[in-house]
């Protein structure tokens, strides 16, 4: 997988190299099948596992990119989006002279299926309140994050993803977690991670605000306003977008007020108002 700087107004393009070039925009329209992770499909082409590497776009301020790959799977990596945000941190991340525009929320925009529940609400910045409920040994977990905060890097990024021993088989037989290892994903045992230790108390609700971001980073911009998560998963965040792009009355475009990211990335700003757009400065 490559990652190449992109004009701005570009958005985020999947790119597979060893299908003549084809493109596939990261855009709501082209979400193709939900279950552990998400897909993206146009005219039959399919990209998967593209969560991660869209949460560390959206995360640490990364509008414009092309992203190279010559098979149908990103790579899961350490099961977290640490690695792209330090990968990003070493080509540094250029200002672009285009104003950054997000989703300003205006109104609630609600999906609720049984006991999940996911919601978008009008509020400043972008915060995100994400509670889970799963069997023992995770239990209920609850947090809350700012990503005004410019906090993504450090509080979010290193979060794994996670898995029970117990459903292994059944999930290769169906084809799905292929990438799974112990160096990938915390397995989890009847009494906890069989494979060493958390990197948060907390590390499975981070995981769950890291997925999220990647979802919602189909909307085609960041968000403006405080989404609410409970029990909610790839299904649910990816229907969210849906009836958001669907009710053009509940959002605006609107320019960024702030300042992005800054604890990891190597931004030079090169515009006299408002917050540019940026890409990575090489590859």
């Amino acid at each position: 997988m490559r990652l190449l700087p992109a004009a701005a107004g570009s958005g985020i393009v999947f790119r597979r190299t060893d299908l003549d070039n084809f493109e596939i925009p990261a855009t709501g329209r082209n979400v193709a099948k939900v279950s552990y992770a998400t897909s993206l499909m146009r005219q039959g082409v399919l990209i998967s596992t593209t969560e991660h590497l869209l949460s560390a776009f959206i995360g640490m301020g990364v509008d414009n990119v092309i992203v190279e790959i010559d098979n149908l799977e990103l790579p899961i990596l350490d099961g977290s989006a640490l690695p792209y945000v330090e990968a990003f941190a070493r080509v540094g991340i250029r200002e672009q002279r285009r104003r950054r525009e997000t989703l300003r929320i205006l109104q609630p925009v609600e999906v609720r299926e049984g006991e999940k529940f996911i919601a978008v609400y009008p509020g400043g910045g972008y915060r995100i309140s994400y509670t889970i409920d799963f069997p023992a040994p995770i239990g209920h977990e609850r947090t809350c994050v700012d990503l005004a905060a410019e906090m993504y890097g450090t509080e979010i990024a290193p979060a794994r993803t996670f898995g029970y021993k117990a459903d292994e088989r059944k999930l290769r037989e169906m084809g799905l977690i292929r990438g799974a290892s112990p160096e990938s994903t915390i397995i989890l045992g009847e009494k906890g991670p069989v494979n060493g230790p958390l990197r948060f108390p907390d590390e499975y609700v981070r995981h769950k605000v890291l997925d999220l971001i990647g979802d919602l980073a189909l909307a085609g911009r960041r968000l403006e306003g405080h989404v609410v998560a409970m029990r909610a998963g790839h299904a649910m965040h990816t229907a969210l977008v849906a009836r958001l792009l669907k009710d053009r009355s509940a959002w605006e475009l609107a320019h960024v007020p702030v300042a992005p990211p800054e604890a990891t990335s190597e931004a030079q700003a090169e515009t006299d108002s408002g917050v540019a757009q940026a890409a990575l400065a090489g590859a």
